[in-house]
């Protein structure tokens, strides 16, 4: 169970959002609380997203979307018994006379051996199974988050199309830790933040390496917050398997992340001593072979420019050489049309050394 969207007063259902059907979809149901019955209401493909219309909750409003319709909105009955609907808006594909490229969707085993985790792979719409692509890991890694569902386009990003099409395999996994697969599925990264995601994102580049069009010579990372870190630590922790990475305001250490959610996933440092030791990306500083360029903006509250410039001062004193690049006036994302400069400053950097 996702959500609890509301309840129908006249069928004493309760009306909540899950997983049932896949962990890449969310659905809606209604409960009945007696008996703990369910029943699907509208749908049964995509991601849904409702809220309730009116005090007796006999209608909602579905917001969906699926891998091939970018968005549908519905204004549907709440009783599965008496299911009408009325569409009020379907939205059109912004790509429709475009050359796209292909989306897959699969699943590869984790780290742990028995996990299956699903990834993305995105090939370029002229895709010559003969030629030999780099590749890019698109990555987040984090708690509450998942990369890839069945909402529109599998949830890939403009960016990746645009990559795609710029030549390169794009390729994103959401690893243990990441959202919508159970507390089990979820604690397998507590205490130890970017270890055991890093060893699910290695299994990924495993499989990307195992695809006979993919040169597994040049493969680059990247991501932003939990990713930049991610992005980080698998420059540093797998320099012989990352050739490029970019990493957008990256949490370095632990010990300088907000309370709330650092020691929520991590425990405090003065119990977990051996665990913030461990994922103190400073102290690897010094296995930097690559080419890493960190992006930070200098009025960033979320993850402190703290944790950039101390990761530069330990690589001033591993006499290891990374990028730096700093966006003025921004928080911790860059908006507005400094944007485009953002996307254009890291294809060029792929585009450079990958």
């Amino acid at each position: 169970v996702q959500d609890i969207v509301g309840f129908n007063r006249n069928t004493k259902e309760l009306i909540i959002k899950s997983t049932e059907i896949s962990p890449l979809q969310s659905n809606l149901y209604a409960v009945n609380l007696k008996n703990g019955k369910r029943s699907l209401i509208g749908d049964p493909t995509g991601m849904h997203s409702a809220q309730i219309s009116g005090f007796m909750g006999t209608y909602l409003i579905d917001n969906a979307s699926s891998p091939t319709c970018p968005r549908i909105i519905k204004l549907m009955s709440t009783n599965p018994k008496k299911q009408r609907e009325h569409t009020l808006l379907t939205a059109k594909n912004p790509y429709e006379g475009f050359e796209m490229p292909s989306i897959e969707v699969g699943t590869i085993k984790a780290a742990d051996g028995k996990t299956d985790l699903y990834y993305r792979l995105i090939k370029p719409a002229d895709f010559d199974p003969a030629k030999k692509y780099p590749a890019i890991v698109y990555v987040y890694g984090g708690p509450h988050a998942q990369m890839i569902t069945n909402g529109w386009m599998n949830d890939a990003r403009g960016w990746d199309i645009y990559m795609a099409n710029k030549g390169y395999i794009m390729f994103s996994l959401d690893n243990r830790g990441s959202s919508n697969r159970g507390l089990e599925f979820e604690n397998a990264t507590f205490r130890q933040l970017g270890i055991e995601e890093g060893k699910d994102q290695v299994k990924g580049v495993e499989f990307l390496k195992s695809q006979p069009y993919v040169d597994g010579e040049r493969i680059g990372v990247h991501g932003w917050s939990f990713g930049g870190h991610m992005t980080t630590a698998l420059m540093l922790r797998y320099p012989e398997i990352f050739k490029v990475g970019v990493a957008g305001g990256p949490v370095i250490d632990w010990g300088y992340y907000e309370i709330m959610y650092g020691e929520r996933y991590m425990d405090t440092p003065q119990a977990n001593p051996e665990g913030y030791k461990q994922t103190n990306l400073k102290n690897l500083a010094g296995n930097l072979k690559g080419h890493l360029l960190i992006i930070h903006d200098d009025h960033d509250d979320t993850c402190v420019p703290q944790h950039t410039l101390s990761f530069m001062k330990a690589c001033v004193d591993a006499r290891t050489y990374p990028d730096l690049f700093i966006y003025p006036t921004h928080k911790h994302n860059v908006l507005g049309r400094d944007r485009v400069h953002l996307h254009e400053k890291i294809t060029r950097y792929f585009e450079e050394y990958l």
